[in-house]
């Protein structure tokens, strides 16, 4: 079985894979003070939760963009799984071209969403990534990714805006009742859900004149189901297209 571990600026999620099937996932808080030992005490509580066991995992493959953590997850894949992890660069054989001015640059999130996007659908197609900032990757036609734009994540913008501004209250990502709120949360509520819509598809727009107007699009990351469906360009949603493309990597590799 295979551990797939994508280490997030917010989030470390984790997927079990036998063979192709999902198995199992999990989402836990990124925390860069933390030891090997004490992240395999939390991965084991959770195998133990859903009935796996350590000794099951035969390869771990790891994707961050928190690089503080990557020396603490190989040594914990080291001492707990007894084997070496395969890590995500630019240097892995994906299936894509990554036609980028400097290929070190690209996150390792992005490099495995276009990779698995690209496979599952073919090109062109842009992926929206809602994570902690939100992310747009083009891959063209032929399976080559062009770069894309970075946006400032839903719950950054939610935080600053509460943090500026003295009169604002902190609010619960839910989708209002109306675009015109009648009281300060719903309204605010409305400008970040309808806003951060209104910019994926402006992006979106853009970029589909620059890669084709008849790119695919889809979404994924933490808050894609909460914003996707207020979009007019975003077609599918796939909540775990990060895991798949960490799947998909490790068998191109090995």
């Amino acid at each position: 079985m295979l551990l797939a571990i994508d280490i997030g600026n917010s989030n470390v999620v984790l997927g079990v894979f036998d063979k192709e099937r999902l198995v199992e996932n999990w989402r836990v808080g990124t925390k860069t003070q933390i030891t090997p030992d004490e992240y395999a005490m939390v991965f084991k509580d959770l195998f133990n939760f859903a009935g796996l066991d350590f000794s099951r995992i035969d390869g771990v493959i790891i994707s961050t963009v928190v690089p503080p953590l990557l020396p603490v997850m190989a040594e914990m894949s080291r001492k707990y799984f007894r084997m070496e992890p395969l890590v995500v660069t630019h240097e892995l054989k994906t299936g894509i071209t990554l036609r980028y001015d400097n290929p070190k640059e690209i996150g390792a999130d992005r490099i495995v969403n276009a990779a698995a996007a690209y496979r599952l659908y073919g090109g062109p197609i842009i992926i929206v990534d809602f994570g902690t900032a939100t992310t747009f990757c083009a891959v063209t036609k032929s399976g080559e990714y062009l770069g894309g734009a970075i946006a400032p994540g839903v719950k950054i913008s939610a935080e600053a805006l509460f943090q500026r501004a003295a009169k604002l209250p902190r609010v619960e990502l839910t989708k209002p009742r109306s675009v015109i709120g009648s009281d300060t949360i719903s309204a605010m509520q409305a400008g970040i859900i309808y806003g951060y819509a209104g910019l994926v598809d402006g992006l979106v727009e853009r970029m589909k004149k620059e890669l084709s107007p008849e790119a695919k699009v889809i979404a994924t990351g933490g808050l894609a189901e909460l914003v996707a469906p207020e979009t007019r360009s975003i077609k599918e949603v796939k909540p775990h297209l990060t895991l798949e493309g960490l799947r998909l990597l490790f068998e191109i590799n090995h």
